[in-house]
């Protein structure tokens, strides 16, 4: 039978459900360029409005998750796990959990039989108020995130984990897709989020994967009803997959740990896997332990999710998750020397700190706001291939919740530009909330969803 994007445009508009032979031939379509891009775009609209059943969704992953090149871990003889964010504002638990994991089962079998784990951790940039994972590593002098498939196996092979970007044939249907939605205001369909995403993981060649959800302020779906349903559809996606899925709720409403940007949030990873933890970074490293617990759990080294956690907390206490990461960076040809003394690497030409006015109890803030500062201040991108800068962004000197005098540091502003610091500062003064009482806060791990 032969297949015309007519009639599954027409099928999808009037609301039926679309065979897995047409989602397959719309997929192909887009990427050999055969269908066009309005009628892409109106194929999008269509689910937009109308949605996906369970099957369909499936089937739209799996045909983008195949459009292009896939990654092999199959020879690698490890059970491979990745963690995925939706994005936030300060969030850089990739970079404290890939060492983790790494150190808890470095590509070699187990006495129990148990195998290891390698940890194919394909990231991404900033753009908007959110960070990226790229951006940050590449802050390292020589660090390299455009591996081919090849040096990737290779160096998870010898690593037990690696961090790039994206390669050309990967998922290549996304990548047109996602264009195309951005430019037809279908960003937000959850179907199409959990179909960009999950195919774009689930060509890593995954056992397991643990999403880490993000709900609140600065997160990109602020309504908890909003991010739970976005959460139980790539659960259920990833499950139908084969790939065992769980999705934490985590709250955004906060800058996640003590900086945002990109060097700083390097500095930070790093004095916390050699032992110096900053009382600003500690919902960090609660949130780093609860997610590796979750991936060392399903990977079988641990027998429950807390006992994770904990096995989390003694491979970063005990050096062995910094000696990991010192070798991930090396094997990506980054300088590890100026780790001995992550301060001095950090040169802002200009800071600036915003203090309390009065006394109070910092009671709110819009958390996408912080991240738009952090953005002026150099630290993100606007659009795509724009430069960032290695040394922008902020440090935060309160969390929700906690009691400020007069005059007290609030935040400080880091840039290499200074005529870039009014616009942030004034953004900051702005979106800080004080009451005369102590709020109400929202605990850190708002729910666990986990296949039925």
């Amino acid at each position: 039978m032969n297949l015309h994007i007519t009639d599954i445009l027409r099928h999808k508009r009037d609301g039926l459900p679309l065979t897995t032979a047409e989602i397959q031939h719309f997929v192909r379509g887009v990427t050999d360029r055969t269908i066009t891009d309005a009628q892409a775009s109106a194929l999008l609209m269509a689910i937009f409005l109308n949605g996906l059943n369970p099957q369909e969704l499936t089937d739209l992953t799996t045909a983008m998750r195949l459009s292009g090149e896939v990654f092999d871990a199959g020879p690698l003889g490890t059970f491979t796990i990745d963690k995925h964010s939706t994005g936030g504002v300060g969030d850089k638990t990739s970079l404290l959990i890939a060492p983790t994991l790494a150190a808890a089962g470095l590509a070699s079998p187990t006495p129990a039989g148990v195998p290891g784990i390698c940890v194919p951790m394909i990231s991404g940039r900033s753009l908007g108020h959110t960070g990226g994972t790229l951006d940050k590593l590449e802050t390292i002098p020589g660090f390299n995130t455009q591996f081919n498939l090849q040096q990737f196996f290779d160096t998870l092979k010898t690593c037990g984990a690696s961090l790039i970007g994206q390669t050309p044939t990967l998922v290549p249907a996304d990548r047109i897709l996602y264009g195309l939605r951005d430019h037809t205001s279908t960003v937000e369909s959850p179907n199409l989020i959990t179909a960009s995403i999950m195919s774009k993981k689930l060509a890593e060649d995954l056992n397991a994967l643990v999403l880490d959800v993000k709900t609140g302020s600065g997160a990109f779906m602020r309504d908890y009803a909003d991010s739970k349903h976005l959460a139980n559809l790539m659960v259920q996606t990833g499950t139908l997959a084969g790939t065992r899925t769980v999705a934490l709720l985590t709250a955004m409403e906060e800058p996640l740990g003590r900086f945002s940007g990109n060097w700083i949030e390097v500095w930070e990873c790093i004095d916390i896997m050699q032992g110096r933890v900053h009382d600003m970074s500690e919902d960090l490293v609660v949130l780093t332990d609860v997610l590796s617990g979750w991936m060392l759990h399903l990977a079988g080294k641990a027998d429950d999710p807390q006992a994770g956690a904990r096995l989390s907390m003694q491979l970063r206490e005990s050096g062995a998750a910094y000696q990991a990461w010192l070798k991930i960076v090396a094997a990506h040809g980054g300088d590890t020397s100026i780790f001995h003394d992550p301060a001095a690497f950090h040169k802002p030409t200009a800071t600036r700190t915003l203090k309390a006015e009065t006394s109070g109890y910092l009671a709110s803030m819009d958390c996408t706001e912080v991240g738009w500062a952090v953005q002026r201040l150099g630290a993100g991108r606007l659009k795509p291939g724009a430069p960032v800068s290695a040394h922008a962004g902020l440090e935060m000197h309160i969390k929700l919740g906690e009691k400020v005098e007069p005059n007290q540091p609030l935040v400080t502003f880091f840039t290499e530009d200074e005529s870039l610091l009014a616009e942030p500062y004034e953004m900051l003064r702005a979106t800080l909330h004080f009451t005369p009482t102590p709020p109400t806060i929202q605990p850190l791990i708002r729910e666990v969803i986990t296949a039925p």
